[in-house]
């Protein structure tokens, strides 16, 4: 008996619309570009994401892994049209070239040129290859879900946690309700719906607001078998697209139950239902940065186990940052906080310099603030500083988790500049600081410290949360605002709230 064919390709990014880093083709693999055939397979194996789930239901399953692309970039502006057709180019061969299935990791929130719904795309041109295709795919939590992307999948799951610390799981679920209706064990149906609520993602953990509930009512759904998954997607705010908004959609077994489709649609209504009624917990009320920055000196003045963590959660790289705003790093030192470690800032040229200087040496630098960001209105505005180089790296890390435990991730060179009071961690690359490595590598120990500022908004709370003492979020400036009337968008699908009283 010939053994099935199974394509596994993933291709992610978030785009901020609003973000003035640019995303060339080397962004995918987070600076050192895409991985192909044998290479994607070897980067990506055992590692917590739905694309080493789909290798493993592929194992499972006794079938071949074809596995084309594995692309991943942190999140920035929409990629050049060119940069998306070489990325999806070996995955439409792959598949012309014959397959029983196709497992995708996809983002949902990916805008490329000349279209605002990459993923829906993607799906598109596959079903045009083979209209019978049976198609699994996994999406990140804040995807922004368009007809075209329900009309051509066969199964959608997602994440049901923010930080994603069960991306394995939620592509093992996928994989999973796929390889069962290859084998005729189910017959997978799907329902679906999209809100006009533009939530705030400093609003999103389930902890924070009425995710938790509708994730804990989806659960509940699946447990029972009245669904096979059931998915809740709170979207992502910094794309301007016609499709951002909050969705739900749920997969039922038609091959158990004649009224799976009912069924489906009555578990999504009432996700979705939760979500309206309780739309204004979505948005998100800043405290003032100096107050903010006074409140997390006192809670540092006392004695504690643990750092008191600053978020400065408006330039986070993981939204589409420029990762280099020092609003809130200048109000920490204006208020002469003590014993800090700042990570990271994102300036190649502060790196140079250091590296220029070496180990030991006294600098002066104009730190961050390279970057505008004419979108906003916002001028890039740099630090002047000083202090001793402390320590020089390669930047080379591997995550010890949650999030994606196991993996290799590059910061490019990576400096350390102690002015006595603070240690700023300053890399070539952006890099979200969600793993005590980012710290740890270049010989800091963040458990030690009084204090920790972190250009990040949730995903910090997977690696730094359980160290903490207290947790202070910080509003500094930044294309990933939590304040959404900083924005212009175009695009949206208007009357939404909360930019309109509906």
């Amino acid at each position: 008996m010939k053994s099935k064919r199974f394509v596994i390709a993933l291709i992610k990014h978030e785009t901020n619309t609003f973000s003035p880093i640019a995303t060339p083709l080397s962004a995918f693999g987070h600076g050192n570009g895409p991985s192909y055939g044998k290479d994607a397979l070897a980067a990506f194996a055992g590692s917590n994401t739905p694309f080493a789930a789909f290798l493993d239901i592929a194992r499972r399953e006794g079938a071949a892994a074809v596995t084309p692309v594995a692309a991943e970039s942190w999140p920035s502006n929409a990629a050049t049209r060119a940069t998306f057709e070489t990325l999806l180019q070996p995955l439409e061969a792959a598949v012309r070239a014959g397959c029983d299935a196709c497992f995708l990791d996809l983002h949902g929130a990916m805008v490329v040129e000349g279209c605002d719904d990459a993923e829906g795309e993607i799906l598109r041109r596959l079903r045009r290859i083979n209209p019978d295709l049976p198609i699994a795919v996994s999406f990140d939590y804040h995807t922004n879900l368009s007809p075209d992307i329900v009309a051509n999948a066969s199964v959608i799951t997602g994440y049901k946690t923010y930080p994603h610390v069960d991306m394995y799981e939620a592509g093992l679920l996928a994989g999973d309700i796929l390889a069962r209706s290859l084998r005729g064990q189910v017959r997978p149906v799907m329902a679906w719906g999209w809100l006009p609520l533009v939530s705030s993602i400093m609003r999103h953990a389930p902890e924070d607001g009425p995710s938790g509930d509708i994730l804990a009512y989806a659960r509940a759904m699946e447990k029972s078998g009245r669904v096979l998954a059931a998915t809740l997607l709170p979207g992502f705010a910094h794309a301007d697209t016609p499709y951002t908004g909050v969705s739900a959609v749920v997969v039922a077994d038609a091959l158990a139950d004649n009224q799976a489709q009912a069924a489906a649609q009555e578990v999504c209504e009432r996700m979705l239902a939760i979500a309206w009624e309780r739309r204004a917990e979505y948005a998100f009320q800043p405290e003032p940065l100096a107050q903010a920055v006074a409140r997390a000196r006192t809670l540092g003045a006392s004695a504690q186990a643990g750092p008191v963590l600053l978020i400065d959660h408006c330039d986070n790289c993981g939204s589409g940052g420029t990762q280099d705003v020092m609003l809130v790093v200048e109000e920490i030192l204006r208020q002469n906080l003590d014993d800090v470690a700042i990570a990271p800032i994102r300036d190649p040229e502060a790196v140079a310099q250091m590296v220029e200087a070496g180990i030991g040496a006294n600098v002066n630098l104009l730190l961050g603030g390279k970057t505008d960001m004419p979108s906003i209105g916002l001028a890039g505005r740099p630090l002047r500083i000083s202090g001793r180089v402390r320590n020089i790296t390669d930047g080379e890390i591997v995550f010890t988790g949650p999030m994606y435990t196991g993996l290799k991730s590059h910061l490019g060179r990576t400096a350390v500049l102690d002015t006595g009071r603070a240690q700023i961690v300053v890399t070539e690359r952006h890099h979200e600081p969600f793993d005590l490595v980012i710290f740890r590598h270049c010989g800091i120990e963040p458990t030690k410290k009084r204090y920790l500022m972190l250009k990040s908004r949730i995903h910090y709370r997977a690696g730094f949360k359980p160290i903490a003492a207290h947790i202070v979020e910080c509003a500094g400036a930044g294309v990933t605002n939590a304040d959404l009337s900083v924005y212009r968008y175009r695009k949206l699908a208007r009357p939404i709230y909360p930019l309109d009283a509906i």
